[in-house]
């Protein structure tokens, strides 16, 4: 059977202080009063059933998760006790997936991003699907095709077609993030898409790798999924790695059993980690400035202007290019051209005015 593992975990730093912790940015409603989960959810769910969709998440945000998510299955809502990076929230729902069916394929899609239009991503995943089921040895992940040479994504770089997928191929490597000069050659090549982070297998198949290639985690999980009272105990003990450093990248250069091969996402895909990336996805007044809340502004241009308040205005005179976010606890002010920098802000927030305001 066909499962969707939505992954949900994270705190979003860069978005501080409208996401912090406890509010992550993947459940603030900033989009239409839906939320990046919400919108995730609606998605996949043109695909599979409800009861066929699980989400992993911190255990903290579980109670907001729920509220957001009425139709999510209580048992499919897998809580980290603390966040051990993308392999962990990849390997323990594979195992417990594979123990309740052991022929489940499963999509791993993340609760961080903005996608257009659906239609093609939807059908994208159908194939992924198709593929995974029709060739048990394949890994399947998901490359964005880039419209510009971006230096802030990893980049697939493209092998073999294979045919009756839509537009599939073999991956021959996984590139870190390239300089200006190199992403401009991966983008003229036409043989790289971004790497989207979002994948497909059988479960088995994944664990087999892991088996292979970290078998300490392995064991692990498959404890996990035969015993989740020792979740507490255990999830802290797994080593903390990215599903790509950790399966993906071993498997593509021949050290696993299995092989990768990526399905074309033609999309507009936004990643939303950051101000800057926020401000490309909202809608602009006639000065540029995207505003969310009551704000007022005068002779100012290219801001983004938050205001997460009920009962107060936001007002701003002569600025461009900046963030202004007011909040009932904070007021963040800066750059938007140095929004990848509040992550170390709230840092220095939580040791200079305390962690309960970071």
């Amino acid at each position: 059977m066909r499962y969707v593992v939505i992954m949900a975990g994270g705190s979003g730093k860069r978005l501080w202080p409208l996401s912090r912790q406890g509010e992550p940015k993947q459940l603030l409603p900033l989009f239409e009063g839906r939320s990046l989960l919400q919108l995730a959810w609606d998605r996949v769910s043109r695909v599979v059933a409800p009861e066929q969709v699980l989400v992993c998440t911190g255990a903290d945000y579980a109670d907001v998760v729920r509220r957001q998510l009425p139709e999510l299955a209580p048992e499919n809502l897998l809580g980290e006790p603390e966040g051990r990076d993308s392999l962990n929230a990849a390997a323990w729902p594979a195992a417990v997936l594979a123990a309740r069916d052991p022929d489940a394929v499963v999509a791993m899609v993340t609760a961080d991003q903005l996608i257009s239009p659906v239609e093609v991503f939807t059908e994208a995943l159908t194939n992924g699907f198709r593929l995974a089921e029709d060739r048990p040895d394949v890994l399947v992940t998901f490359g964005v095709v880039p419209t510009s040479p971006h230096t802030g994504y990893g980049y697939l770089a493209r092998g073999q077609d294979i045919a009756g997928y839509g537009r599939a191929s073999a991956v021959d490597e996984f590139r870190e993030k390239p300089d200006a000069a190199t992403a401009q050659e991966y983008l003229a090549s036409g043989r790289y898409w971004w790497n989207s982070g979002m994948f497909v297998w059988r479960a088995r198949t994944f664990l087999d790798q892991l088996a292979v290639l970290l078998p300490g985690t392995y064991a692990k999980v498959l404890e996990l999924a035969a015993r989740p009272e020792l979740l507490p105990e255990i999830y802290p003990t797994l080593l903390k790695i990215s599903v790509d450093y950790a399966v993906m990248e071993p498997v593509s250069r021949g050290e696993g059993s299995a092989r990768v091969a990526a399905i074309a996402l033609d999309i507009t895909w936004a990643d939303v980690g950051s101000f800057a990336s926020l401000w490309d996805v909202l809608d602009h007044d006639a000065d540029c400035n995207a505003r969310m809340g009551t704000t007022v502004v005068r002779e100012s241009s290219g801001n983004l202007l938050v205001n997460a308040t009920d009962d107060s205005v936001l007002a701003v005179l002569g600025l461009d290019d900046v963030v202004v976010v007011r909040t009932e606890f904070a007021t963040l002010v800066a750059p938007l051209s140095a929004s990848q920098q509040i992550k170390t802000l709230v840092e220095q927030v939580a040791d200079e005015a305390g962690a309960e305001l970071a």
